[in-house]
C-alpha cells in the first residue's frame, strides 16, 4: 500500500510500513557499519529518508548520538549560519466546535472563557506586537464555522497589514488554522499569507480518531490531505508538525518524514518548515494522562535528526519550552523562535499575562528584548526578515537557492538590518550596545564585497530613521 507520490492519506503515511521502519530500526540499532553510513549521508547535506532516520533515533550509542548531534550542528551552521528569526503567535478565537481531547478550546469545555477578536481588537494586538518589534506573526484560531469562517480570517490578515504604528508594520502573517478546501487556501493565498501551518497531532490514525472523537477534524484522512489541497491552492510554503506526547515518538518521527517525503515526491518540494510541540497542561489538560510524554534528551534527540533528515528545512520551537531546552536545541537545527508569546485571545493587550483563554502554558515568558540579548549572548543573530517571501523567494525558488548557498548572500545582510531596526526603534541600551557590536562584527561575514558595502549603507540609512530595505 505505501505510496509516497499517492494522494491518499493511508497509503503515503502507511501504517504497515510505519511497523516495518520501526521494527528496521530496532534491528539495526547496533550496526555499526549502517549507522556510520547513514551518518556519513547526512554528514554530505543529502538528507535521510525515514528508514535512515530510524535506525539513527533507534540508536543508543552514546558516541554515535553525539557524532549526530555534531553534524546537526554543523548542518545548522552551514545553511543558516548562526541566524534566528523571531516570530509572535497571535490568537484570533478561541471558539471551537471540535472535541480534540488534548486541547483546551475543545468544544465541550465549560470553564474556558471564549473569546473573539473583533477588527479593533486585532488593531490593538497588532499594535502591541509591533510596539515589542514584531514583524512577523503566526495566526491561531479554533475551528468554529459560524464564529471564525474563513471570511473572518481574512478579514484579519487585512486588517493586520494595514497597521502602520510608529515604525512598526506587520511583514508577513503564517496561518495555522484548520484544514479546508483548496478555494479557501486559494483565497489565503491572495490575502498575502507567507506560510500555511497545520500540525497532524499524530500519524496515527487509530489514535487520532480517538483524540479527535467529534468534530470535522475527526476526519484522519481530511486533515493529512490538507497539505495537498493547500499547495494546489496555490501555497508554495507549507508547515508540518506533530504534538510529541500523544503517541509513540518513534511512530510519529518516521510518518514526520514520510510526509515530508510525500510532498517533495508529488509537489517538487518538501516543508517549509516543521514544527515540534510537546504536549503541555492547559486549563482542563493534564499532559500526565497521554503516557507517550517524551524527556528532554529524547526530544533533542529528534530535534537533531530532523536537522539531518530535511537539511534544508526550517524548524521552529514556541515558547512552550524552557529557557533551557530552547537553548540546546538551537544548537540542533531549530531556525526559527517564538519570543514573548501569549497564548490567549487579546493577550498582548493586557499588562498582566491573562491565562483565562490561554491554549497552554508558556514555560519561557521572558520579554522579546530580553530573548533577543539571550540570543546574542551566544552568538547568534536575531533576525527578524521576512525578505524572501515579499521577494518572492519561496517554495522550489527558495528550495534552489538554499541548496547551492546563494541563500546567505541575502538571509545574513538582511538579519543585520532587521536587527539594526529592532535595536533602533524598540531595545533596552543595553541590548543595543550588545547588538551594535555585533552587527560590526558580523558585516565581515558577509560573502560578497559588494552584498557587504550595500548592506553598510542600508544600515547607516537606518540609522538615519529610513526602515524597510531587504536583499
Amino acid at each position: 500500500m505505501y505510496n509516497p507520490k499517492s494522494l491518499k492519506a493511508e497509503e503515503f503515511i502507511c501504517h504497515e510500513e510505519i511497523l516495518e521502519t520501526l521494527a528496521y530500526g530496532e534491528k539495526n540499532k547496533d550496526n555499526v557499519e549502517l549507522i556510520d553510513s547513514i551518518i556519513q549521508k547526512a554528514r554530505l547535506l543529502k538528507g535521510l529518508n525515514h528508514r535512515e532516520a530510524s535506525v539513527l533515533l533507534a540508536c543508543e550509542m552514546p558516541d554515535k548520538i553525539e557524532e549526530m548531534y555534531s553534524i546537526a550542528e554543523e548542518i545548522k551552521k552551514k545553511l543558516y549560519g548562526n541566524r534566528i528569526v523571531m516570530f509572535a503567535p497571535l490568537y484570533l478565537s478561541n471558539y471551537c466546535i471540535n472535541g480534540c481531547t488534548y486541547c483546551p478550546y475543545h468544544g465541550k469545555n465549560k470553564h474556558i472563557t471564549r473569546k473573539k477578536l473583533t477588527q479593533e481588537e486585532v488593531v490593538k494586538e497588532v499594535t502591541a506586537l509591533q510596539d515589542m518589534g514584531h514583524k512577523r506573526l503566526a495566526l491561531e484560531a479554533g475551528e468554529d464555522p459560524v464564529h471564525n469562517p474563513i471570511e473572518y480570517i481574512l478579514e484579519c490578515i487585512q486588517t493586520i497589514y494595514s497597521v502602520k504604528h510608529k515604525n512598526g508594520a506587520i511583514r508577513r502573517v503564517n496561518v495555522n488554522i484548520a484544514a479546508t478546501t483548496v478555494e479557501n487556501y486559494r483565497r489565503l493565498k491572495e490575502a498575502g499569507i507567507g506560510t500555511y501551518i497545520l500540525f497532524q497531532e499524530t500519524y496515527h490514525k487509530e489514535s487520532y480518531e480517538l483524540l479527535h472523537p467529534t468534530g470535522p477534524k475527526h476526519d484522519y484522512n481530511y486533515h493529512t490531505e490538507a497539505m495537498d489541497r493547500a499547495m494546489e491552492g496555490g501555497i508554495d510554503d507549507v508547515g508540518l508538525g506533530v504534538l510529541f506526547g500523544l503517541e509513540r515518538y518513534k511512530y510519529e518521527f518516521a510518518g514526520l518524514l514520510m510526509h515530508a517525503e510525500h510532498l517533495e515526491a508529488v509537489h517538487g518540494v518538501g516543508p517549509h518548515t516543521i514544527s515540534v510541540p510537546r504536549i503541555k497542561h492547559a486549563d482542563d489538560i493534564d499532559p500526565s494522562v497521554f503516557d507517550n510524554s517524551i524527556d528532554d534528551e529524547v526530544f533533542a534527540k529528534l530535534c537533531a535528526l530532523i536537522r539531518l533528515a530535511v537539511p534544508y528545512t526550517g524548524m521552529i520551537i514556541s515558547t512552550r519550552e524552557s529557557q533551557r531546552v530552547r537553548e540546546k536545541v538551537i544548537r540542533l537545527g531549530v531556525s526559527q523562535i517564538s519570543g514573548a508569546s501569549r497564548t490567549s485571545v487579546g493577550g498582548y493587550q493586557e499588562k498582566e499575562r491573562p491565562t483565562d483563554t490561554e491554549q497552554f502554558d508558556v514555560s519561557d515568558q521572558r520579554s522579546l528584548d530580553e530573548v533577543v540579548r539571550w540570543l546574542m549572548e551566544m552568538g547568534y543573530i536575531p533576525s527578524f526578515c521576512t525578505a524572501c517571501y515579499r521577494e518572492g523567494r519561496t517554495g522550489d525558488r527558495f528550495m534552489s537557492l538554499c541548496k547551492s548557498g546563494q541563500i546567505q548572500n541575502c538571509c545574513h545582510p538582511n538579519a543585520l538590518m532587521t536587527l539594526k531596526e529592532f535595536l533602533m526603534d524598540y531595545a533596552s541600551e543595553e541590548t543595543r550596545a550588545l547588538g551594535e557590536k555585533m552587527i560590526q562584527d558580523e558585516l565581515a561575514n558577509i560573502p560578497k564585497d559588494k552584498v557587504r558595502e550595500v548592506c553598510r549603507e542600508h544600515l547607516e540609512k537606518i540609522e538615519r530613521g529610513i526602515r524597510d530595505f531587504r536583499f
